[in-house]
């Protein structure tokens, strides 16, 4: 299936061949012998209404099994025809840029297709068609303009494959040994396994076992003209098995996550910033920071994953973004999936901005509550690391409530993928701007605390998207920038320093160890024994070897207080821009560190707006009270660009749900908050 010039009729015939099965082109093969007259004729002849269903009438009529069969363009918009096909057969969309296929047609002198008329371009018909192809799918194969038909043909048999064999796609620990994975045939994770599940038995994470899929170079390029949403629906097709969500229901997701809830049309734009600077806003989503992206999908793609028969609570970390966004996301869910799946959010009382605090208790609903910890983020995130492999609790309130818990950090699989696609989409961004032509380096700089994002742009570089270096970017709380620097990890002796970046204020990252993992050729066991030093001792050191290897994928720097504040002055005084803190110290280090040979893409992170009461001081306005919505009122006064965050603004001027609870740094307390959590809303439920 595909739009006309697609290749259909060959790719369908070389199919058939490496099949040594029959061929059948409908065009050819059923309509013409039907109609005896061309399709051409019988198009002049009925016009389009007509014409389609007529088509439609004979492809329901039409049967065959064992066959190769090409679609004619038209055939997936007659609605009842290609359902009596897709219950037969598996449909294989030739995914070609409409640039390409006009290319085609027009050597082609093709000067007539359903739909043509006077008043509507043939590059409109082509674009109007695409929601058809896209309705009936079961496999999608990228085709670029100058790529062999033997070559998409040998994709189409290998997408085929895939298609039928999910047992290509499993999931690992990080912590798992080679020689154990051979004898665990029976205990094979898929992506619906690890989405529930979150961590990994062993106290690991999941990661796939295979890897990540790699694209071509005219795979990427036929991405170029697509809009975000069509690039986060092709990359993450290629890495969530289709027997684990169906391409159809993970459009409907992608659809409802970024269709509606982002102020910006263009989801994630790249907006230029100075010299060879460039920032990738990833503050549009409803919550106002990068954490939407993930947050806006997982809720979405859980509910559809677990099984209807138990209850979940889904428990979750925060130093301050992904608390919001883990509320709003989930209580967008259907009433029915509420009933059954309800947040827990945990945060440091005293480790968030005030803004970012409100907004969690703001963002509560029937569903979704926050807890506040007196502790730090580190103590949040192992509490509930430790909660996950207390089996003998977990399996008390299985038994007990018939609630099982999963976790929605990025420590969950499902929290990282979709972040890959917009450091891609980003590269691809600046090449359909004509800054670069594809093929040539960009360098990325990413505020890291957890080391998830900057992950997720190294798992874009192994996919093909060109990073050449990725910049790590801390602030005072600076264990990751020594650990890139010397290949020491060493938390003796160190404290959290609460800063104006507190979502990285962080000092274990928990997605480090994917990295570690990567990189030590899938050593389960060295991982367990790096991790297992840092427990126990509080550091560990990389061999000279993997420090080399790492240090070809990253450089790091960090930010003092002073210096993220002055970046934001100078950068409104430069320019009327405003960066949040967090980019402000990815700001700092991205100007000490480039070399200026590329573009480097600078993510925002954040909106300023959660950090008022510091943009005040380092735009050196004196605040009017500690109130937070009339500090958002008196920023927006000056105009900044961009505009102060709507969603901020009414979740802010929301009344109720202004209490929140708050618990000691008491492993018992927490478990104690959770119990209460189940007994009052799943009991009530049922």
């Amino acid at each position: 299936m595909g739009p006309p010039g697609a290749g259909k009729t060959t790719i369908g015939r070389i199919v058939g061949q490496k099949l040594d099965c029959p061929v059948i082109d409908i065009d050819d093969n059923v309509l013409e012998t039907t109609w005896n007259m061309s399709v051409s004729e019988k198009l002049q002849d009925v016009g389009n209404e007509q014409f389609l269903e007529e088509e439609g009438k004979a492809l329901l009529k039409f049967s065959a099994s064992g066959s190769v069969i090409s679609l004619t363009g038209s055939n997936p918009m007659h609605a009842a025809g290609m359902q009596h096909v897709k219950k037969n057969g598996i449909v294989v969309y030739l995914d070609v840029p409409t640039t390409v296929i006009m290319s085609r047609l027009k050597s082609m002198k093709v000067d007539r297709i359903v739909g043509l008329s006077p008043g509507i371009s043939l590059k409109d018909i082509l674009q109007f068609r695409k929601q058809f192809y896209k309705r009936w799918y079961d496999i999608r194969v990228l085709c670029g303009g100058d790529v062999a038909a033997e070559v998409v043909a040998e994709k189409v048999l290998d997408a085929v494959k895939r298609y039928q064999n999910s047992e290509l796609e499993t999931f690992i620990s990080t912590r798992s040994s080679r020689s154990g994975r051979s004898t665990e045939k029976d205990s094979h994770k898929y992506f619906s396994d690890v989405v529930t599940e979150g961590l990994a038995p062993d106290g690991g994470l999941f990661v796939p076992e295979r890897g990540l899929p790699k694209f071509t170079a005219g795979e990427w390029q036929s991405l170029i003209e697509a809009t975000y949403i069509e690039r986060a629906q092709v990359i993450l097709e290629s890495c969530i098995h289709p027997s684990d969500i169906p391409a159809s229901k993970l459009a409907e997701i992608i659809g409802t996550a970024y269709g509606e809830n982002f102020t910006c049309s263009k989801i994630a734009p790249v907006r230029h910033l100075a010299g060879n600077q460039f920032l990738l806003e990833l503050f549009h989503g409803p919550t106002a920071s990068f954490k939407d992206f993930a947050l806006q999908m997982v809720p979405h793609i859980f509910a559809y994953c677990i099984p209807r028969s138990c209850n979940y609570l889904v428990l979750v970390a925060t130093s301050g973004d992904t608390g919001s966004a883990v509320l709003d996301g989930f209580s967008r869910l259907h009433d029915t999936d509420k009933q059954r799946i309800a947040v827990m959010n945990f945060f440091p009382e005293d480790g968030v901005s005030p803004i970012q605090k409100s907004q969690m208790i703001g963002c509560q609903k029937e569903n979704a509550w926050s807890v506040g910890v007196k502790s730090d983020f580190d103590f949040c995130q192992t509490a509930i690391k430790q909660i996950f492999t207390n089996s003998d609790y977990t399996g008390f309130l299985t038994v007990e409530y018939g609630t099982a818990l999963a976790a929605a950090n990025s420590i969950n699989w499902a929290r990282l993928l979709p972040q890959v696609v917009y450091h891609a989409s980003a590269y691809l961004d600046l090449v359909h701007q004509d800054i670069i032509p594809f093929g040539s380096p960009v360098d990325v700089c990413i505020p890291t605390g957890n080391f998830g994002n900057i992950l997720a742009a190294l798992y874009a570089k192994m996919m093909g998207i060109p990073i050449r270096k990725c910049i790590c970017a801390s602030n005072e709380n600076n264990v990751l920038t020594d650990f890139i620097r010397t290949g020491v990890y060493d938390l003796r002796g160190r404290k959290l320093i609460p800063t104006f970046s507190p979502a990285v204020d962080i000092l274990k990252s928990s997605n480090l160890e994917r990295y570690l993992h990567l990189i030590t050729n899938e050593d389960g066991q060295l991982v367990t024994q790096l991790y297992n030093q840092l427990e126990n001792q509080g550091h560990f050191q990389l061999q000279k070897d993997l420090l080399e290897k790492l240090q070809q994928d990253l450089v790091a720097g960090w930010c003092s207080e002073e210096d993220c504040l002055a970046a934001i002055h100078s950068v409104y005084s430069t320019t009327g821009y405003i960066l949040d803190t967090h980019t402000a110290v990815a700001k700092v280090v991205a100007d000490r560190l480039q070399d200026r040979t590329c573009p480097i893409i600078i993510s925002s992170t954040a909106h300023y707006s959660k950090f008022a009461p510091a943009i005040l001081r380092a735009l050196r306005i004196a605040e009017i009270n500690q109130n937070p919505l009339s500090q958002l009122h008196l920023l927006s006064s000056y105009s900044p660009l961009p505009p102060v965050h709507w969603g901020l603004l009414e979740t802010l001027k929301k009344k109720g749900n202004e209490d929140h609870q708050v618990c000691a740094a008491d492993m018992g307390m927490l478990m104690s908050h959770i119990e209460t959590l189940i007994q009052n809303h799943f009991m009530k439920v049922f």
